[in-house]
């Protein structure tokens, strides 16, 4: 209701006063250009595409060459009053490119695109506060150094960080960051979402507190208006929310999760945010302020243009879109530049042996959607949190959408038959997500595996360590999808469970019994429609996942070469 007002008196103002209103002397228009999870996904192979709408066809998108062409003639569209913002996680969880130089390249290719502000996420944090403050203020790494020989001077940008806190209670970066267009200020309060902690590990964030994200909104919006007489503010923040499905880039279908609360909660001197985190597209207007999301890697960026009244120095107006970046467009060549002399000096870090396979791991599925790639990730996973030290993990679970390729017995490279190149398990496994142990009960994992049908659009069957042991009924698990394409997907609450037989460690498995179990930290926030999993108690953030797996092949590289692992963990009944 406060927008439409706002929007209502700007209205009758422009009528009232129309010879002041086509001379401009009112109206400031400003154009933020926003980015969320873009994970250091330089090269224009990894991002993948994108759907538009519900029905459309998969639209190739991403590439910083193709990002910095966009962003660019956006850009000259308003050059005096445009700003690129960016909601978190810009680096970390990254290909290989940008992960081998501890995503450098990432900060160097966006100082170059014209970024201005970047909130931290939870990724940021993966190699630490340190680390992350490193990426700030430049120099080598303090292992490693620097890679390409030519040192790092750091994020031309601010990070910002209004809920992350010290022992001494100082934020470890700034809070927020004013900016005037046309002589009107504006504030940007940063922010990443307080249960970074739980997903993160926690020898990253020792000795760091993570606020509540709504109250931290409420106490930067008092004191930008009351010390500095900021009427206009966008909070930049890592958290956010899902549509239902079916939903488009620029709908708001059903959103649900954790900023519909924090937008309740947050006081109405915010005046838009943009965010992050689910890796979703959405394009929303909660509690009568604008939530915009641009999905994930660079595939899409948010066209936001706010109006402010130069009388009482507030937004007046915002109209947001989200764009499409195409790669039908003019590669930006200093992207280019950037990309290849990466790629050169990578080369023999990606070309590296790190173990040895009998045959070809493959990506195909059996009758129970099991597959030899993804189970053998599911073992790296558990292998790597069996013990106290690493989570006492029972059993780990996979997502297939996660693994991207197969494992390849002939060579594709400088490897001999059999080996296999960190680039090659790079390639298999990209996204380097961490590994989070929880605390489940035995019925919340019983639901977990319902919600392989339940709530989804198409089965998503978990890929199960070899811990692992269950029936499922084909046709129960069939009458939990849509009938057909476009049609509803069948809600979890009330319906049956294809599954039984569960054992773990060949015990069936008690509902009331606790049990500990891993999974990536993109399962652990309830993605791909797993919601029981932001349920898990006692988390722990382990290693990155590729690590995990490197570990697990390494005893093959002097060893018996690992063989693909047999399809018996999930038997069907048709």
């Amino acid at each position: 209701m406060r927008m439409k007002r706002l929007f209502l008196l700007s209205l009758l103002a422009l009528l009232a006063f129309p010879a002041v209103a086509l001379a401009g002397g009112r109206d400031v228009q400003v154009q933020l250009l926003g980015l969320n999870d873009f994970h250091g996904h330089l090269e224009s192979t990894t991002p993948g595409g994108i759907v538009p709408a519900p029905g459309a066809a998969r639209v190739p998108a991403g590439g910083a060459e193709y990002l910095a062409t966009h962003l660019r003639e956006k850009e000259a569209t308003n050059r005096e009053n445009t700003l690129i913002v960016s909601a978190g996680d810009l680096i970390g969880a990254s290909p290989l490119l940008s992960a081998l130089f501890h995503d450098e390249p990432t900060i160097e290719a966006m100082n170059q695109m014209g970024l201005d502000l970047n909130a931290v996420g939870n990724h940021e944090f993966d190699e630490g506060a340190a680390e992350l403050q490193r990426m700030q203020r430049g120099g080598c790494h303090p292992v490693d150094g620097c890679l390409d020989g030519t040192g790092f001077n750091g994020a031309e940008f601010n990070f910002l960080a209004a809920n992350v806190v010290n022992e001494l209670g100082q934020t470890i970066f700034p809070a927020y960051s004013i900016k005037k267009f046309d002589g009107i200020k504006v504030g940007f309060i940063g922010m990443t979402l307080e249960g970074t902690p739980s997903i993160v590990s926690p020898s990253g964030v020792a000795g760091l507190e993570f606020l509540d994200e709504a109250e931290t909104a409420n106490r930067y919006a008092a004191e930008l208006r009351r010390r500095h007489g900021v009427r206009a503010v966008v909070v930049l923040l890592h958290e956010g929310g899902v549509q239902s499905q079916p939903g488009g880039i620029n709908d708001c279908n059903g959103i649900s999760g954790p900023i519909v609360d924090i937008v309740g909660r947050t006081t109405d001197q915010v005046d838009l945010f943009v965010t992050g985190h689910t890796h979703s597209a959405y394009n929303c207007v909660i509690d009568g302020r604008p939530v915009t999301s641009a999905s994930s890697f660079g595939r899409l960026l948010t066209d936001i243009d706010l109006v402010l009244d130069r009388r009482s120095k507030d937004v007046v107006q915002v109209s947001a879109n989200n764009q499409i970046v195409t790669q039908n467009v003019f590669k930006a060549m200093d992207m280019t530049q950037l990309i290849e002399r990466y790629a050169e000096i990578a080369a023999p870090l990606r070309d590296r042996v790190i173990g040895r396979i009998s045959a070809d791991i493959t990506q195909a599925n059996d009758a129970s959607l099991e597959q030899a790639a993804g189970n053998l990730i599911a073992d790296a996973q558990h292998a790597a949190t069996a013990s106290p030290e690493t989570g006492a993990a029972v059993a780990a679970f996979m997502n297939p959408g996660g693994v991207r390729a197969p494992f390849t017995f002939a060579p594709s490279g400088a490897e001999a038959p059999g080996e296999v190149t960190y680039g090659e398990a790079f390639t298999v496994q990209p996204f380097g997500n961490s590994l989070v142990t929880m605390t489940l009960t035995g019925q919340q994992i019983l639901d977990m595996l319902r919600s392989q049908w339940c709530g989804q659009t198409f089965a998503r069957v978990l890929l199960p360590s070899d811990s692992v042991h269950y029936t499922f009924d084909q046709s129960v698990a069939t009458s939990l999808l849509p009938a057909g394409p476009g049609q509803p997907v069948v809600p979890c609450a009330g319906a049956p469970n294809p599954v039984s037989s569960l054992t773990i460690g060949g015990t069936p498995v008690d509902p009331a019994a606790s049990y500990r179990i891993t999974v990536n930290s993109f399962l652990a926030d309830g993605g791909d429609n797993f919601p029981v999993l932001r349920q898990g108690t006692d988390r722990l953030g382990g290693e990155v996942d590729t690590d995990a797996l490197e570990d697990y092949l390494a005893p093959s590289l002097n060893g018996t070469p690992i063989g693909p692992p047999a399809l018996d963990r999930i038997d069907v009944i048709p």
